[in-house]
């Protein structure tokens, strides 16, 4: 007897020879000029409208992603397209490939250590906030690990997208035990390091995102469809006022400088 397939589901969208549905709604006359990207973003993620306070949170932690000037992903992208100018979305795809552990995907783990450190089913149980931040200080250093969501190499003493994010989150009630534990989980990483360690952008998002209760694992994604939007940017700027060509040669020269042929070990 042969073994029944399973049946293959999918709630997200549809479409036949007249119609384009998503998530139920039907895109040219329910999400067509009555949507922005980042709503349509929360439905196809969460199968529902967001409402208007939930939309101005999600659409500020999206923007705050697109763009942070010449990163590494901004570079992975124009060196891309400087070699293949016929494959923009290959070069888009390098870009993408470095969002992780250090840059921009570091909200997943902010996410995934103050899940950990407070489950959602202990949400307004009178948690100890002060010992759960010291508990995981302490397991991070115990370690030698960076702590997800603190530190900046660029801005100190404050990240400047911080305080705006938490100042919308809470103006539209989304501010709650996540964002304060990561707040003190910041303060006594300082404490205990003696370093500057703000939150930085990431590490604001992760928190706001636990507080909607996103799943961590999809939390880096949010990250990877907003820098998206910037690479772009990014690639149309490569296109019409080049830069990678003189950043290729000018490594060239450096190397060249120091270890080039004939040069002495130093």
């Amino acid at each position: 007897m042969s073994k029944r397939k399973q049946k293959i589901t999918s709630n997200i969208g549809w479409s036949t020879p007249d119609k384009i549905c998503v998530r139920g709604l039907d895109l040219p006359n329910e999400i067509l000029g009555h949507m922005n990207l980042g709503d349509l973003a929360f439905l196809q993620l969460t199968g529902r409208k967001a409402t208007p306070a939930e939309s101005r949170v999600f659409n500020a932690i999206v923007i705050t992603l697109v763009e942070h000037g010449i990163t590494p992903s901004a570079l992975a992208a124009r060196m891309t397209y400087m070699g293949a100018p016929e494959s923009l979305q290959a070069a888009v795809a390098a870009g993408l490939c470095g969002l992780g552990t250090v840059f921009v995907g570091s909200m997943e783990g902010a996410s995934k250590m103050l899940y950990e450190a407070l489950p959602q089913d202990t949400l307004g149980t009178g948690a100890n906030l002060d010992a759960i931040a010291a508990e995981t200080v302490e397991k991070f250093r115990a370690r030698r690990a960076i702590v997800p969501g603190l530190g900046h190499p660029v801005h100190k003493p404050v990240d400047p997208r911080t305080p705006r994010l938490f100042q919308i989150a809470a103006e539209n009630g989304k501010s709650g035990e996540y964002v304060a534990l990561i707040r003190k989980i910041h303060a006594r990483a300082e404490e205990t390091s003696g370093k500057m360690l703000p939150i930085n952008a990431t590490g604001a998002i992760g928190a706001i995102c636990c507080e909607f209760g996103f799943p961590w694992k999809i939390v880096r994604g949010f990250g990877v469809m907003a820098r998206a939007i910037g690479l772009v940017g990014h690639i149309l700027e490569e296109s019409e006022n080049p830069i990678s060509y003189e950043i290729w040669q000018r490594a060239e020269e450096e190397i060249l400088e120091t270890s080039g042929p004939g040069d002495k070990a130093r």
